[in-house]
């Protein structure tokens, strides 16, 4: 050029931007911004191929910046030079192509679009993409689990509940648990995945322009699943939102798996146990290990809980006016924490230790089978629930006064109880009375549908693999409906790059 550049804001600001301007407003965003490196030179590309095919610009214009583009896409990101006198990214990509072919060539690529339409279009694309990346790891943690699950269909445990032993469980059962939530998880980014991937661009500034745009052809190029139809929209951001929601599902589920194995972990329960790669050390303490895999996890999920109030407020504060607050980035933030503690869960979950003897161990002296017991009475003196319910209860009272254990019950110790509660002796025999107390015999006996039996754990293990694979041919659909955009994108730019002059 001859002369030194223009910037965007020479021409109505009397004032060059001040140093602290720069350093607290400029160069964060245009940090922020950097980190979409691809998708800014996507929306160009696509941007440019439409206006040359709609003949807004002509051939030998479109050919020249999409050269120029492809320069820069083949850049590192980290290479690419910012002023942050110039304004934002958009427009550190246009000084670019200024100094190489002039803005009377380069300034053409801006024709019928507004950096709102374009920023929010990039938004997408960088959110939709990282989207994806999120349900890779969520697919892969699902993995882990349902391995783990597998391994442990038949391992028992103590079930808890308000922190008591309540009945016998089963690892496996308790494990699959999660592949349940999971998958309703996945499902619920999947809903705002759809809602992500709408094409804003074209919509302009506000209610559209006068050019003949083909905002059909840059949804097919970018990989767009539809339109935003209403140009008032084209910088709403509200599907964030709906993101942030389904993440925030992600993150408690992530919490209580991590929150259980990490009571479970102590000595007083001692029934799992990280390996030692995913855990640290006391300073004081040389007895220590410290399972702080699991407290990174359940710390990272703390602020989840405010990621939709957080971006609630922020939108609602603007009304539907001037929108610039709504490039927060909360959402960029959580899709890293989510991809991240994914990524650290997984490897926890791949090499966690089960102590199966101690399980079985807590079960021994444990009274979690009393409800199996009251069933069995239920069943053969055709008594109320309500009525066995408390002879039961009468017998573990009894019991623990004598520091007895289960397996030491006897069918006259039934029938003392029984007298004290209801008034009539029960005659159970010893055999039928330790039977219904016998651990692996309640896991047995559980019948019904999702129960903890050993039919219904394999039925568990078969659903929740069927709904992985299900998961896992969405991702494989959506990453192929996005290689097919990105090649016929390819092949238009080397239409016009190529085309005789």
């Amino acid at each position: 050029m001859s002369h030194e550049e223009i910037l965007l804001s020479d021409a109505r600001l009397t004032s060059p931007a001040a140093a602290r301007q720069l350093q607290y407003s400029e160069m964060p965003r245009l940090q922020g911004e950097k980190k979409k490196f691809n998708e800014f030179l996507a929306v160009d590309v696509a941007h440019t191929v439409m206006l040359v095919e709609q003949n807004i610009i002509k051939p030998d214009v479109g050919r020249a910046i999409l050269q120029q583009l492809q320069i820069i896409r083949d850049m590192e990101p980290e290479d690419f030079p910012i002023d942050a006198r110039k304004g934002s990214f958009l427009l550190q990509i246009e000084s670019r192509l200024f100094s190489t072919i002039g803005e009377d060539i380069g300034g053409q690529m801006h024709t019928g679009r507004s950096r709102i339409d374009q920023g929010a279009t990039v938004r997408r694309l960088y959110q939709r993409n990282r989207m994806l990346d999120v349900m890779e790891r969520l697919n892969t943690f699902q993995i882990a689990v349902a391995e783990s699950a597998r391994t442990h269909a038949r391992t028992m445990m103590p079930g808890y509940t308000h922190m008591q032993q309540a009945q016998p469980w089963v690892f496996g059962h308790y494990l699959l648990s999660f592949s349940s939530r999971l998958h309703d998880s996945f499902e619920r980014l999947t809903q705002a995945f759809n809602r992500v991937n709408r094409n804003p661009l074209g919509t302009v500034g506000l209610v559209g322009t006068s050019w003949n745009l083909n905002r059909l052809r840059t949804t097919h190029l970018l990989g767009f699943d539809g339109l935003v139809e209403n140009a008032k929209l084209g910088r709403e951001a509200f599907y964030a939102v709906d993101a942030l929601s389904a993440l925030s599902f992600v993150m408690a589920d992530l919490n209580d798996l991590a929150t259980d194995l990490h009571v479970w972990s102590t000595a007083e329960f001692g029934l799992v146990e990280c390996d030692d790669s995913y855990c640290g050390t006391s300073s004081i303490f040389p007895q220590k290990k410290n399972p702080t895999a699991l407290e990174t996890i359940r710390r990272s999920a703390g602020p989840s809980v405010a990621w939709v109030a957080t971006a609630l407020a922020t939108f609602r504060g603007e009304g539907t006016g001037d929108q610039a607050m709504r490039e927060a980035p909360v959402l960029d933030d959580a899709l890293n924490t989510v991809e991240g503690m994914l990524d650290l869960f997984t490897g926890v979950m791949e090499t966690l230790i089960v102590h199966e003897t101690r399980m079985a161990d807590a079960l021994r002296n444990s009274w979690a089978t009393s409800s199996n017991l009251a069933d069995v009475i239920v069943r053969e003196r055709g008594l109320s629930f309500r009525q066995v319910h408390h002879i039961v209860a009468r017998v573990v009272r009894n019991s623990l006064a004598a520091s007895m254990a289960p397996h030491e019950l006897t069918g006259s110790m039934v029938d003392e109880a029984a007298l004290e509660t209801v008034g009539k002796a029960l005659g159970l025999s010893d055999n039928l009375v330790q039977a219904a107390l016998d651990p692996r015999q309640f896991v047995d006996t559980r019948i019904t549908d999702g129960s903890i039996g050993p039919r219904q754990v394999e039925r568990l293990l078969a659903h929740a693999q069927a709904e992985r694979m299900a998961d896992r041919r969405w991702l494989e659909e959506k990453r192929a409906a996005l290689r097919a955009a990105q090649s016929e994108l390819d092949g238009a730019v080397a239409q016009i790059v190529n085309k005789p002059h």
